[in-house]
């Protein structure tokens, strides 16, 4: 399989926090009709930010990865509801398509079920590009080595992406089992995790004779 990515930079990214404030009311006595649920809302956003995801395609990318309620009883329709949305792409006009469907989205659910929005920027960083010179430094020397290369984005965020700003910069990327990564599963080969080191030894020491 594929040893070695080759990474060429890095997906812009974009975190909101959205605080919707409804009404409580008793589960039981409070009909359909006359609710203003936050939940239910937080749960089309939710929809909402993976179809615009999948309709922009490419590097496209949406997930909901906290959610809390308030009051949180099973018996009662909860008044508020504070959710974050993380968007990310590696073009950054597509990224701000994203955003701005996202608002428009979001205002539109909330109007329908009577609830008002507030959200504020927890992150924003547009997509960064790495050096060439260091990108084709590794992609060479990974197969002067005999190792199988991909050059591809990143889609987190590494510490690389701040030091891009300021100096030449690059990556090396070696597979996980699987594609698992932030989770206990996660898990890279011995042999992986010793051609990368090799690799990036071969690098450092071939950069050290590039004329900046």
């Amino acid at each position: 399989g594929l040893q070695i990515g080759v990474v060429e930079g890095v997906q812009g990214i974009s975190w909101t926090e959205l605080v919707i404030t409804g009404q409580s009311n008793h589960a039981g006595t409070t009909p359909m009709t006359l609710r203003r649920d936050s939940m239910v809302v937080a749960g089309q956003v939710t929809v909402a930010a993976r179809a615009i995801a999948l309709e922009l395609g490419g590097s496209q990318v949406a997930t909901v990865g906290s959610l809390t309620l308030h009051p949180n009883l099973v018996n009662v329709v909860p008044a508020h509801t504070t959710m974050t949305v993380d968007l990310r792409n590696t073009d950054e006009k597509s990224l701000q398509v994203a955003e701005e469907q996202l608002r428009q989205r979001t205002a539109e659910l909330a109007e329908a079920e009577g609830v008002e929005v507030n959200s504020r920027t927890l992150a924003r960083f547009e997509p960064v590009e790495f050096d060439d010179r260091v990108v084709d430094q590794i992609e060479h020397l990974a197969t002067r080595r005999g190792l199988s290369t991909k050059r591809m984005p990143s889609g987190a965020g590494h510490d690389a992406q701040m030091m891009a700003r300021v100096c030449p910069t690059g990556m090396i990327f070696v597979p996980s089992v699987g594609g698992v990564s932030h989770n206990p599963a996660e898990h890279t080969d011995e042999q992986d995790l010793i051609a990368g080191a090799q690799l990036l030894a071969d690098t450092l020491l071939a950069l050290t004779e590039v004329n900046w």
